[in-house]
């Protein structure tokens, strides 16, 4: 059984919770992937024009705007997991000196406040998509809002992943110290 598979089950009292995550551990290894491929098809796309403009004296037409089409892709299916584990930029000066209990009920409170503005962010970009759908790209016959679409893909997998950890399906993010790193 995989690590994943061994949280899902020693954390997963109910079939709900069961469901939620083993959809949500699906989520996570589907975008891994998708991440490895964007920025493997980004390498090669961008070695591709280096090598055609200086060794053959042309040049690729979509190579830029598919090459930043695929970091944006790549940075945005990365956020989730960083949220994941808790190494998002977070000030914790003030909260480190609460007693544990109040910093877990804190955390747990934040982790939903994040949720809510995942889910505003989620919203926001339904309409972004909507209003650039029938934009096309310079070089390239598709859509203008695959840009946008990466964003919305990113809102819901990271909402999902806060209200898990609110409802304590994932471990909290710890503090630096107590994970052997330094204090913000």
């Amino acid at each position: 059984m995989t690590p994943a598979g061994q949280r899902l089950e020693a954390t997963a009292s109910s079939p709900f919770k069961r469901s939620f995550l083993y959809g949500l551990v699906i989520l996570d290894r589907s975008s891994y992937y998708a991440i490895l491929v964007a920025m493997g098809m980004m390498t090669l796309l961008v070695s591709a024009q280096v090598f055609t403009r200086y060794v053959l004296s042309s040049s690729i037409d979509s190579a830029d705007e598919l090459s930043r089409l695929f970091f944006v892709w790549a940075i945005f299916l990365a956020i989730p997991h960083g949220i994941k584990v808790g190494i998002h930029v977070g000030i914790d000066a003030l909260v480190t000196h609460f007693p544990e209990p109040l910093q877990r009920l804190l955390a747990q409170l934040m982790s939903w406040v994040g949720a809510a503005m995942m889910g505003a962010l989620f919203w926001i970009s339904i309409g972004a998509v909507a209003s650039k759908w029938q934009e096309m790209m310079p070089t390239l016959p598709v859509t203008a809002a695959l840009f946008y679409i990466a964003v919305l893909v990113c809102a819901a997998h990271s909402c999902l992943h806060l209200v898990a950890q609110a409802l304590g399906l994932e471990p909290l993010p710890s503090a630096p110290e107590r994970r052997g790193g330094t204090p913000s």
